[in-house]
């Protein structure tokens, strides 16, 4: 019976864990109290630990967790154990280790004090400068008693305080998802990402610590004059990877990629001389561009929108939002260009305009515009035709055509060529008189002697007046050189006839008597 009772004691003294003072063990939670915690170490007695020293989430039947042994046999009898006290322990261990390979730890900061704040960081007490916080701008309620990411910038064993850096451990995981990002994005993947920036070229994409560009060429199958267009500030898009550099950190991104090419099949949707209607998105000095479909433009050259206008300024024939019909003249999938035309809707008025004004024949028009060498002329059937300044007058030396005719005045005029494939008809206003050259040639012949009034002077001789409605050229050579550089306009002059060129309808002059 002895020996049964020794060995009951010896295997009941073999189960009991030996522990010591000031030694972290292992401890199981078996009853939870009001104001204190029951805990199983393995001893022949259970712990006492206060409540206050766990945390909310810890008080859990059944839960093991790490305490410090105070005392083996408090004054109750009964072993005394803090949860705290472990805890910081095995913190400090922690932050010795942490702090010497620079992992990131957690902290809550508990109170601002003068110069920073205090932080509970693994039960130890730690304090962050507020230059190394990183809350600028940032409120207390938005930060106290709330946990963040810290890097221990620096340790003291002996007061066992520690300083901590909220700043630096920003960058670390900045730089820690911008590695992450870079191992998960592949060319051709669609990522999330947020508008941070936007310039005339693109706009500058945040896809979470790694910035790409999306191209305003990228942003749209359609034309666009500004990314502000498509997208704003703050926007959430989701985009293509087009193409990276890790070497350089540069991205390329695309919006429209994420959409089916409207272009791919652009032959069979607009075959050449389909008729089809679009609204007119830009006007610009060479045309104007119609869009057909959403993403597909087609353009309107000002060669192709009359037959018998010259349109200089389209925006005077058309509005942005204006709708018109058009037939589509050449499509150009790899140039994604597609041309279109207006005139060709209409019959082509320059087919039998040579039927219609012979040469010779005598027709009335209108003084729609003029150019330095002479007047256009809105003929009835909406074709035009020039006078050319050599063809408004007989006998004066026609400078500027606006001296003869004004804008908008009714005019007769004879037909002089009619060009058809260059769609030109060459009008004549001296044509509709007589030619009076022969006559001038009987009355001028060569020696008569004149009195001229200086009508303009040029290098190459002074223009002057013979009467009312002819002019005659003195040649610079026939001008004393000395009494040349005093002739000015309104001067008379005394000249002889030396040339008469009825076919050049021209009269030359010397003033060397």
């Amino acid at each position: 019976m002895s020996s049964t009772r020794d060995e009951l004691e010896q295997l009941y003294n073999e189960s009991i864990k030996i522990i010591h003072e000031g030694q972290v063990t292992t401890g199981k939670i078996v009853c939870l109290k009001s104001k204190e915690v029951l805990v199983d170490v393995g001893f022949k007695s259970e712990g006492i630990v206060p409540i206050i020293e766990f945390a909310q989430n810890e008080l859990e039947v059944g839960r093991e967790l790490e305490f410090l042994v105070e005392s083996i046999e408090n004054d109750a009898g009964v072993i005394a154990l803090s949860r705290e006290k472990a805890m910081r322990m095995q913190g400090w261990d922690k932050i010795i280790k942490y702090s010497q390979d620079g992992t990131l730890v957690d902290g809550r900061i508990t109170k601002k004090v003068k110069g920073g704040f205090l932080v509970d960081c693994l039960g130890v007490e730690g304090f962050l400068p507020l230059s190394l916080s990183a809350f600028k701008g940032v409120t207390d309620k938005d930060i106290l008693m709330k946990s963040f990411k810290f890097k221990i910038v620096k340790v003291n064993n002996l007061r066992r305080s520690i300083i901590l850096s909220r700043r630096e451990a920003m960058q670390l995981e900045k730089d820690a998802a911008k590695e992450k990002l870079w191992l998960e994005i592949k060319i051709g993947g669609i990522h999330p990402g947020t508008v941070k920036a936007i310039t005339d070229f693109g706009a500058f994409v945040d896809m979470g610590g790694v910035d790409g560009l999306l191209h305003i060429t990228d942003m749209s199958w359609s034309k666009i004059s500004h990314p502000s267009e498509i997208v704003a500030i703050g926007d959430r898009i989701e985009v293509m990877v087009l193409n990276m550099d890790r070497e350089s950190g540069k991205i390329s991104l695309g919006l429209k990629q994420r959409l089916p090419d409207p272009w791919q099949d652009i032959e069979n949707k607009f075959s050449v001389g389909t008729k089809i209607k679009g609204k007119v998105v830009n006007i610009v000095p060479y045309g104007v561009f119609v869009e057909l479909d959403k993403g597909i433009e087609g353009l309107i050259h000002v060669s192709e929108i009359s037959w018998t206008k010259r349109v200089n300024n389209p925006s005077e024939m058309f509005a942005v939002g204006d709708i018109v019909e058009t037939q589509v003249l050449n499509v150009d999938k790899d140039a994604r260009r597609i041309s279109l035309s207006l005139k060709q809707l209409e019959q082509n008025p320059w087919l039998d305009a040579e039927t219609k004004y012979p040469v010779g024949s005598k027709v009335s028009g209108k003084i729609r515009g003029f150019t330095d060498y002479g007047a256009f002329v809105e003929l009835d059937s909406n074709l035009e035709g020039m006078i050319h300044v050599s063809d408004m007058s007989w006998t004066k030396r026609v400078a500027h055509p606006q001296d003869v005719l004004k804008k908008g005045q009714k005019v007769d005029v004879e037909v002089l060529s009619v060009d058809s494939s260059n769609r030109r008809i060459s009008l004549g206003l001296k044509q509709l008189q007589p030619n009076p050259w022969p006559e001038i040639a009987n009355k001028y012949p060569l020696d008569t002697e004149l009195e001229t009034e200086v009508v303009s002077v040029t290098d190459f001789g002074v223009f002057v007046k013979i009467d009312e409605e002819l002019e005659g050229l003195i040649y610079a050579s026939e001008i004393d050189k000395e009494a040349a550089q005093a002739i000015k306009p309104g001067d008379r002059i005394k000249a002889k006839v030396i040339k008469v060129d009825t076919e050049q309808a021209k009269i030359g002059l010397s003033s060397k008597i």
